[in-house]
């Protein structure tokens, strides 16, 4: 199933959408199938002809009520369409449909008699038109900021429990088809300088290029090389990277050992600042902790609820899901993957929650000992390992009787001395 979502400034605006064409030929007969009016004043159907529902304003009254308050387009709609290599369902299925996704999004919330006005359509077949409200009946406007991706996941939830999925497609490898295609090699010349041979196509010309490499032509041929003031440090970079996007495109690639970033010293990219490198030296820190309280600090940090690493994390996929369903609907299955990664990370905060308390509490108590464990002082230990005068006046020196075998008191020098 996949859904597209609409606002429009009026119902009645949607009746040349739902009813179709002037031409009598092409008309269509939408019907009502379910719908939930709240708090309306007057009966409404339920089922038949939805003229009366779109045109006499009964889901834009709350809207009206609140006047100025109103966003400039309160009429929701979305629009949900199956395979058409599957069966099509009932009305009742596709009523039932409608319930879930206006539950889904917290437009009408089962149990709320406040929630948002709607009314399912049906004008043709393997489809269902949800038309609504945002503005619910106690005058608060519904956020529709993560519509699209509730929408489409309850979808995918619906397909999955009628049974309308599809077995995934099988993967193709890339040897299956993969294009013969010359070698290119990067490589260092003996003078020193970058080159990049064997590009003899317009795409991994365009890659070099746009990694940083200069293209010459001439009665040579094509011809790749880093610019000469290029900064020793900077060509393994530009590189790797050239050799990284030439693969991704499927080109096989010979490049020089000393120009791989993977194999030069992990202290040579610390400078770059990615968030992979912040990520690195925080788990060097945790490595290199010598007290539990130096742990404790940078776990804080990579566990903080707030602007924790894994919040963060968790927040980059959430949004990622909900770009990719803004940029194209049709890849609601790539939108998923991310909102499931999101949700496990958002499980995986809950599970660590009390590790955070944990690791606060095992700093205070590794602050704060047991007084009656706690080992003697610096300057007790010296006290009692101190050569008294009169064993300095025989000559011995410390260390020569065990300490513990002869007790260094002031009682004890004094009787020796007299």
């Amino acid at each position: 199933m996949i859904a597209h979502l609409q606002r429009a400034a009026t119902t009645a605006a949607l009746i040349p959408a739902l009813y179709g064409q002037d031409d009598p030929r092409y008309r269509l007969r939408p019907r009502l199938i379910a719908a939930d009016y709240r708090g309306a004043d007057k009966q409404l159907p339920l089922f038949g002809d939805p003229q009366e529902v779109l045109g006499g304003g009964v889901l834009d009254a709350p809207a009206r009520q609140i006047g100025a308050r109103a966003p400039d387009r309160p009429v929701w709609l979305c629009s949900v369409r199956s395979d058409p290599r599957q069966p099509d369902l009932t009305d009742a299925q596709w009523a039932d449909v409608a319930r879930r996704v206006v539950a889904a999004t917290g437009l009408a919330p089962d149990g709320d008699p406040n929630g948002c006005r709607w009314a399912a359509i049906r004008n043709l077949d393997r489809s269902v038109h949800i038309v609504a409200t945002v503005v619910r009946e106690d005058g608060h406007i519904h956020g529709s900021y993560r519509d699209a991706f509730h929408v489409q996941a309850e979808c995918n939830r619906i397909a999955a429990d009628l049974g309308l999925t599809r077995s995934a497609p099988s993967i193709t490898t890339a040897k299956d088809y993969r294009m013969p295609t010359p070698v290119i090699t990067i490589s260092t010349e003996p003078s020193g300088s970058v080159t990049a041979k064997g590009s003899s196509d317009d795409l991994s010309a365009a890659l070099l290029r746009t990694a940083g490499f200069r293209q010459t032509d001439d009665w040579h041929g094509r011809r790749h090389r880093l610019p000469t003031t290029t900064a020793p440090a900077d060509r393994a970079a530009i590189a790797t990277h050239a050799t990284e996007m030439l693969r991704a495109a499927r080109y096989t690639v010979d490049l020089d050992p000393r120009l791989d970033a993977s194999n030069l010293p992990t202290t040579a990219t610390h400078g770059l600042g990615t968030a992979g490198e912040q990520i690195l030296q925080l788990t060097d820190q945790i490595r290199g902790a010598t007290t539990f309280a130096e742990a404790a600090g940078v776990l804080d940090e990579l566990l903080d609820p707030d602007g924790g690493v894994l919040v963060r994390l968790q927040e980059a996929l959430e949004a990622a899901s909900e770009q990719v369903t803004d940029l194209d609907p049709d890849q609601y299955e790539l939108a998923d993957r991310f909102g499931l990664a999101s949700e496990q990370l958002t499980a995986a905060q809950a599970d660590l929650a009390g590790a955070v308390d944990e690791v606060q509490r095992a700093r205070s108590h590794q602050a704060n000992p047991d007084s009656t464990q706690a080992p003697m002082s610096t300057a007790a230990v010296n006290a009692a390992l101190a050569v008294s005068p009169a064993a300095a006046a025989l000559g011995l020196r410390a260390g020569t009787v065990p300490a513990a075998a002869v007790p260094v008191t002031a009682g004890s020098a004094a009787g020796r001395g007299r």
